[in-house]
């Protein structure tokens, strides 16, 4: 049997790592300003994250969960205690794409409609329902999964209350801040009038915060910059810093019923108790404050440089637009100075995603290699 060939794939193969570095098989050092798609939160093998999930290990891994668990209950009181939705309820899944779906499902079995609005350059995943309201046609599935979706420009407030004026529009569903589409930040304004446009059609509000959320914008939620509580939030990537988890929070407006929705890996033991380890790695080492000071500073570095058309983001999430291509100058960065970027929709996009628990001397060293590429690009132009 050979695999499924649907990712290109870099000729590094990553032995070890240790905080915002990880090695090649040849030993060779790169510093990681991606994370895996925003994934490792509290950086590569923290030692209180691996403890949390050796000691786990060693009890039980997994067990289904049709009895009694209670690192569930904990990791919800900590997650609300830490993000400021204590009195929302958590159902855990295994993805941010199984997330997703459940909030859609969520949102139609409260108010019997299936229309949904997102919007352009928006990624929310790869199951059907997810596809299908991701504004990317190489990926659109040729099903509708029973939504019918109005895509509209991101912060557009007026095209939103046209579409949400028929009284048909299940849900809104927005990211905190746009990842693979570019870095795109909705604006508080037109967070807050979605807020407000929903709430007067019955529509409900789901806030995608799996790539911006956790600590991620120098806020726990993006949405937190608007002052807005959504009726569902969905959470993965660097909720588990590398182990497979998700989850949606769900405003008390939702009811709860037995079979309602399901999930087989959602909340397994090994996936509380890294859950849990990230978030009080988040609390003791302040790693969100630390994502707005260091986000602050790539801003203040990076803008003005030449060869760089705008910088968008907020905290540790950084869409860096360039005045050439990206892909030729991410390969670059990566083979000659040992830096991992992301790509994006916008195929002038840079993003960074580094971890959130990024130190001064990391950041130096990737500023230098930034502008030293910069500087070599430049002159090969």
């Amino acid at each position: 049997m050979t695999l499924f060939d649907v990712y290109p794939l870099f000729p590094i193969d990553i032995q070890r790592s240790h905080g915002c570095h990880v090695y090649d098989q040849h030993g060779r050092r790169y510093l990681d300003f991606y994370g895996g798609h925003a994934v490792i939160s509290v950086g590569h093998s923290h030692p209180h994250f691996l403890k949390r999930v050796k000691d786990q290990m060693d009890k039980i891994a997994f067990y289904s969960n049709f009895v009694e668990n209670e690192l569930r209950e904990v990791l919800a009181a900590k997650l609300g205690e830490l993000s400021g939705y204590a009195d929302y309820q958590l159902f855990m899944v295994n993805s941010g794409a199984e997330a997703i779906e459940n909030a859609m499902k969520l949102a139609s079995f409260q108010n019997g409609r299936t229309k949904v609005v997102a919007f352009g350059k928006g990624f929310h995943g790869r199951t059907a329902a997810a596809v299908n309201i991701t504004d990317d046609t190489s990926i659109q599935a040729p099903i509708t999964h029973g939504f019918e979706v109005d895509y509209l420009p991101l912060n557009d407030l007026e095209a939103v209350k046209k579409s949400l004026s028929g009284g048909d529009v299940c849900a809104v569903v927005v990211e905190g801040i746009q990842g693979i589409g570019g870095i795109n930040v909705p604006t508080k304004e037109f967070l807050q009038g979605l807020q407000t446009a929903c709430e007067a059609h019955g529509t409900i509000l789901i806030l995608d915060e799996i790539q911006s959320g956790y600590g991620r914008s120098g806020k726990f939620f993006a949405h937190q910059y608007a002052g807005i509580r959504p009726d569902l939030i969905t959470v993965a990537k660097g909720m588990g810093n590398g182990f497979p988890i998700g989850g949606v929070i769900i405003s008390p407006k939702f009811k709860s019923r037995h079979g309602l929705i399901g999930t087989t890996f959602g909340g397994t033991h090994m996936a509380c108790a890294a859950a849990l380890g990230v978030l009080e790695i988040i609390e003791n080492e302040h790693l969100i404050e630390n994502a707005a000071k260091q986000g602050e500073r790539l801003f203040a570095e990076l803008n003005g440089l030449e060869g760089i058309k705008e910088i968008r983001g907020k905290g540790l999430m950084i869409g860096v637009e360039l005045e050439f291509p990206a892909a030729p100058f991410r390969k670059k960065l990566m083979e000659e100075f040992g830096v991992f970027t992301g790509s994006s929709s916008n195929k002038n996009t840079v993003r960074l995603l580094p971890p959130l628990s990024v130190n001064d001397a990391e950041v130096e060293e990737f500023l230098g290699a930034f502008k030293a590429c910069l500087e070599a690009i430049s002159v090969a132009v």
